[in-house]
């Protein structure tokens, strides 16, 4: 446990807790910043994780943070993450002061585990600033490392004519040749023959095999009960030949996968299918970002206007033997990385 000082002077303790249930979030209720920090999403985890599951959490007063993290071997623990996790961060009930619970947190999981991974972390809202500094002055060896970048559109009040003429004129060329040609329909609602349609395409595209289909469907019915599903479907001829799965929420469209079918690549369907999807989240649903996930791919430039880090925080504890080849690896490098910089 740790401790923390109250404004009027008064020691207020700090609380360190293990759970392996969603209860605690259920009952402490964090704020959500999107689709990866809601109790929705860590329960899909409690269903389809072959791993342990656990939520290291501290608690002073009625405020409240916890890490959701899983059991990757007896001495090691990983953000709780997946295939489809655009980003990993702390939760924090309203009005919770990070820093102090945090500290307690990084102090009292030494007695858990060897070493802790954390990843792909924000930091605009300075979550990897905040938990390098806690693990740090609690004694941990911390490597942290760039580990993706996302991409993310500000839409800054436009309406949708007026970003599409901001883009690259091959790109708007692309849309205005193909778009006759083709035929869309975005589902606000979860329909099993439409998720069916979705993945017949994926199955038929270029894209790799997916991560974990039940966890993914299980997400997007979800999704569709709550209103915050986009589903978009293009036909040519009748036909489905791309398909792309979006959510909205607190005034944020996440694009979550994208797919068409390869012997359709004259028809750009997904470009006109994600000209579709941007008009409908800009017009209708009235976004303040579009938010395009993680991956270096060249494309998402010509739809994205920016570019946020995520990084890795690998945590060891020197206090066990087993780290110090680690903690020697990782200073090598960061020794290398000094001499090429300079």
């Amino acid at each position: 446990m740790g401790l923390g000082s109250s404004d009027k002077g008064t020691v207020r303790v700090i609380a360190v807790s293990y759970h392996d249930s969603l209860a605690v979030l259920q009952e402490a209720k964090p704020v959500s910043a999107g689709p990866f920090d809601r109790t929705e999403w860590f329960n899909l985890f409690t269903q389809h994780n072959e791993k342990k599951i656990v939520f290291c959490v501290a608690k002073q007063g009625d405020t409240m943070a916890a890490l959701p993290l899983q059991q990757m071997d007896s001495k090691r623990l990983d953000a709780l993450t997946n295939w489809y996790s655009f980003t990993w961060r702390p939760l924090l009930t309203e009005n919770a002061v990070a820093a102090p619970l945090f500290a307690a947190m990084a102090r009292d999981l030494k007695s858990r585990a060897r070493r802790i991974v954390l990843a792909p972390l924000p930091d605009e809202d300075a979550s990897a600033s905040l938990l390098t500094k806690a693990f740090r002055e609690a004694g941990w060896f911390v490597h942290r490392t760039p580990c993706d970048t996302n991409h993310i559109l500000p839409v800054k009040g436009r309406r949708y004519t007026d970003y599409l003429a901001s883009r690259p004129g091959p790109l708007r060329t692309t849309i205005a040749r193909r778009e006759k040609a083709l035929s869309i329909d975005i589902i606000t609602e979860f329909h099993r023959d439409v998720w069916d349609i979705y993945q017949d395409i994926y199955a038929g595209s270029w894209k790799p095999s997916e991560g974990d289909p039940r966890f993914l469907k299980d997400f997007a019915m979800e999704e569709g009960r709550a209103g915050r599903l986009r589903l978009g479907i293009a036909r040519h001829g009748g036909a489905p030949v791309a398909a792309q799965f979006w959510t909205v929420e607190q005034g944020t469209a996440y694009i979550h996968k994208l797919a068409h079918r390869s012997e359709s690549n004259r028809l750009s369907p997904g470009t006109v299918l994600t000209a579709a999807l941007m008009e409908h989240v800009i017009d209708r649903d009235h976004v303040a970002l579009v938010d395009f996930g993680t991956g270096h791919d060249r494309y998402k430039a010509d739809w994205m206007e920016e570019i946020r880090p995520r990084f890795r925080l690998d945590c060891h504890n020197p206090a066990h033997v087993g780290s110090w080849p680690h903690i020697a690896r990782a200073a090598l490098q960061r020794l290398a990385s000094g001499i090429s910089a300079g």
